[in-house]
């Protein structure tokens, strides 16, 4: 069920600010740390983090909208719930592989044909040269097997992330509906913002088909603010 602005908790603090930590940086709201919701510290690796962290809270209005704050939640994950599930969530990444966006090619018009392959190769090919991920495309929606040792692959490169990376990646996954195109942006291939226009590729075919509603056009805005928070959290981790 979806919320009202009502029932979002109202704003209980002045400001935000960044501030140095043992270990790190964290948040205070009028100089009270912020913890997670399992109580942790709320400690980010890097001050460019942690201040474009204490920026989302300084952004909101009189009432506090958490499900738009998506650098804060990401770093509730990476703290709370990354560390103890990292094999599953080099699992999904693997899993992502499998059915990868950029390994689903159209059979027509040859016009998305091309442009398919103008975008989604370069990828495929940076994933296969760089990581070890060699998918193998095919026309269609139903997915082909994918090479073990590839899966294999992505399982390993998700687990040479530390936490933070690793949730971000993961995070990409879903937004992008790519293992690949998260990987690119996690190793800095590919910007957030870019890696989510490569996937909107059959997207944008259809639009220019048959034009967009104005709902379509909310979600998509609003998966583009996810985007541009994922690229603050990458660029926040260095």
């Amino acid at each position: 069920m979806m919320t009202s602005p009502s029932d979002n908790p109202k704003r209980f603090y002045k400001e935000a600010a960044a501030e140095q930590m043992p270990g790190g940086w964290t948040v205070a709201l009028d100089g009270r740390t912020i913890k997670t919701p399992a109580r942790a510290a709320l400690c980010l690796p890097s001050q460019r983090l942690a201040r474009a962290v204490a920026a989302e809270w300084n952004e909101q209005g009189e009432t506090i909208d958490l499900a738009a704050m998506h650098l804060t939640r990401l770093a509730n994950v990476a703290i709370d719930r990354t560390p103890e599930v990292r094999e599953e969530m080099a699992d999904e990444m693997a899993r992502y592989c499998e059915t990868d966006l950029l390994c689903h090619l159209a059979e027509s018009p040859v016009e998305l044909v091309e442009r398919q392959d103008a975008y989604w190769r370069p990828v495929r090919d940076w994933a296969g040269q760089e990581l070890d991920i060699l998918l193998v495309p095919v026309e269609g929606v139903i997915p082909s097997p994918q090479p073990d040792a590839s899966l294999e692959a992505a399982r390993q490169v998700a687990l040479e992330m530390d936490d933070f990376r690793l949730t971000g990646a993961l995070f990409g996954c879903g937004l992008f509906g790519s293992a690949l195109l998260a990987l690119a942006v996690a190793e800095g291939q590919l910007s957030a913002a870019d890696a989510f226009e490569v996937s909107r590729v059959d997207e944008v075919w259809q639009i220019e088909q048959w034009g967009e509603d104005e709902e379509a056009k909310q979600v998509t805005e609003a998966r583009r603010k996810e985007a541009r928070a994922l690229e603050t959290w990458m660029r926040g981790l260095g």
